[in-house]
């Protein structure tokens, strides 16, 4: 049997995932590259921390959290997990200790970014349909409380995977590469561990998010019915209204990670429960749909990670400033000290 089909598509698209759109690339290429994406995320932190994007800081707290985890998302799995055992075999980060903890590492920032969606979209339902709670809520000081605890709760989390790992195989004594305990499939507690995992993540968060979307749509949905009826009465209609067109900002930015949230989890969800409803443990072969299922899920929920950026470039306008801003600096900066060094040296 050749090389899985599934193998030779994960092959192309956590490269592609990792490194914008490059597959087929040399592998320094694609190292480079791909450091360029986490470059361009590191500007994104910097743009969101700095406030200037229109947004409230409470808001951008919850952004900056949600972008660091969905770093740690991609540079965990694509990168460590997937593109460097396969070009680099013999690497350290083969060894079964590094690779049992960076699937820990991928598990807490999964948990977290998955999270913070929820309590993102908590915070813009409580600014919204619970006017009283809004100031003492919906602050930069709760929200980066929420971010810490959230962080720290999913790497708690997280930690018992690095204890139902063990080598796949052993070279010179060397433990190399991790694979699950025949112990994980059997012991009652391993199960159930892994049942309120998927439970906790992602199937509450996805409820909660679908949840909490609908009941802000209802109140949106009323307040604007009420305020189109006093600004009937007013006489008003020609004017624009401030607070309806921030919230409608808001609503955008919210929608837009709700949904592709919910959408790129979806088809996990639905795997893992029909998994658990049929009592699916093994595969009949790699051509197996279930088996196929299984990866396309996985890349999807990834993808999930890759997203945010993109949101935020394409519903912020103000973030497209302040991101162009940011690519022009380095060269506005050699611009102004090639213009300085001029001055300074004499002409002959």
């Amino acid at each position: 049997m050749g090389y899985p089909v599934i193998f030779q598509i994960e092959d192309i698209y956590y490269p592609t995932l990792a490194a914008i759109g490059v597959p087929g690339k040399p592998i320094s290429h694609l190292i480079m590259v791909s450091k360029s994406y986490i470059k361009i995320n590191l500007v994104a932190i910097v743009i969101l921390s700095r406030g200037k994007c229109g947004l409230s800081k409470c808001i951008s707290v919850y952004l900056v959290g949600m972008t660091v985890s969905d770093l740690l998302v991609v540079i965990t799995y694509p990168i460590l997990y997937w593109i460097v055992p396969i070009y680099f075999p013999y690497s350290f980060l083969n060894l079964t200790p590094v690779c049992s903890l960076i699937v820990v590492l991928f598990s807490a920032a999964t948990v977290v970014s998955v999270w913070l969606t929820v309590t993102f979209t908590f915070d813009r339902f409580v600014a919204i349909c619970c006017e009283k709670q809004k100031t003492k809520y919906c602050s930069e000081k709760t929200a980066a409380v929420v971010v810490g605890t959230v962080s720290v709760l999913g790497c708690l989390e997280s930690l018992p995977w690095y204890f139902t790992l063990e080598q796949e195989y052993i070279i010179d004594n060397v433990p190399m590469s991790c694979v699950g305990k025949l112990s994980f499939f059997t012991s009652p507690a391993w199960v159930a561990f892994e049942l309120i995992n998927r439970i906790l993540t992602p199937c509450v968060p996805v409820f909660l998010v679908l949840l909490l979307n609908v009941l802000i749509v209802r109140r949106i949905l009323f307040s604007s019915k009420v305020r189109r009826g006093f600004r009937h009465h007013s006489n008003t209609e020609n004017h624009k209204d401030p607070e309806m067109e921030n919230r409608r900002k808001s609503i955008i930015l919210l929608f837009s990670i709700s949904g592709s949230f919910t959408l790129l989890w979806v088809t996990r969800i639905v795997f893992i429960i029909y998994v658990r409803i049929a009592e699916i443990h093994d595969y009949s072969s790699y051509t197996d749909p279930l088996f196929i299922t299984d990866h396309t899920s996985r890349m999807l929920q990834l993808l999930s990670s890759c997203t945010n950026t993109c949101i935020y470039t394409v519903t912020q306008t103000k973030f497209r400033q302040e991101l162009k801003k940011a690519v022009k600096y380095p060269f506005n900066l050699i611009v102004k000290l090639f213009s300085r060094w001029r001055t300074l040296v004499p002409s002959q």
